[in-house]
């Protein structure tokens, strides 16, 4: 497997970026959630365009910011090698959007802007559900005790899927505000998907077909 490069220059970007916005202070970090953040309602008014690219680089904490470069670090080498460097570049920023995209049309008024590289990172695990379905992942379980269990993928990405689907469908219907884009996650994953469903069907050798009759 192909070293990661974009993978890492995309984790040190975010931190580098949460760094420069965390540390002058809540002051500045929330000014510039309000001007790089994605807000539905702008983006809808046509104003502000630049912030479907920028908000995907903004943390509002460390939690926010370690758990999603942790998601990034462990499933995006596998997809980086399988597409290629330049191609994963478009993709990871394709994700983004298609995340954002869902995320508008379900947060149309909202005025909350949006910020964080969950929905392009979604796209990641989409792409690896498609691709690396029996790939082993090392998951957290409290049953009793605290221990690791090795999951296939299918399982894992399956359930957090399921978790962001029905997490989203809950607020849709009662109303629900959260500070969580679950539908963000939605849109990216499915666009994971999509994109390595095609991937795979364009790599697979054209079947020869039999000839119906035979030249001498």
């Amino acid at each position: 497997m192909s070293t990661p490069h974009v993978t890492w220059i995309i984790i040190i970007i975010n931190v580098a970026a949460f760094l420069a916005t965390w540390l002058p202070g809540f002051d500045f970090l929330h000014n510039t959630v309000l001007k790089l953040g994605m807000t539905p309602k702008n983006i809808i008014q046509g104003q502000n365009l630049f912030t479907l690219f920028t908000s995907m680089f903004l943390h509002g904490d460390p939690i926010h910011l370690v758990s999603n470069m942790l998601y990034l670090y462990i499933f995006g080498d596998n997809i980086e090698d399988a597409f290629g460097h330049l191609r994963y570049i478009g993709l990871y920023i394709l994700f983004g959007l298609a995340a954002s995209l869902l995320h508008l049309l379900t947060m149309i008024d909202s005025s909350v802007p949006a910020i964080g590289a969950s929905g392009a990172i979604s796209g990641i695990l989409g792409a690896y559900f498609i691709l690396y379905p029996r790939a082993r992942v090392v998951t957290l379980v409290f049953y009793f005790l605290i221990t690791f269990v090795r999951l296939p993928a299918v399982f894992f990405l399956g359930f957090w899927f399921i978790l962001q689907l029905f997490s989203g469908t809950v607020m849709l219907t009662y109303g629900v505000r959260s500070g969580v884009a679950y539908w963000a996650h939605v849109g990216g994953f499915v666009a994971g998907m999509a994109i390595a469903l095609l991937f795979r069907a364009m790599r697979k050798p054209p079947k020869t077909v039999s000839p119906l009759y035979s030249e001498i």
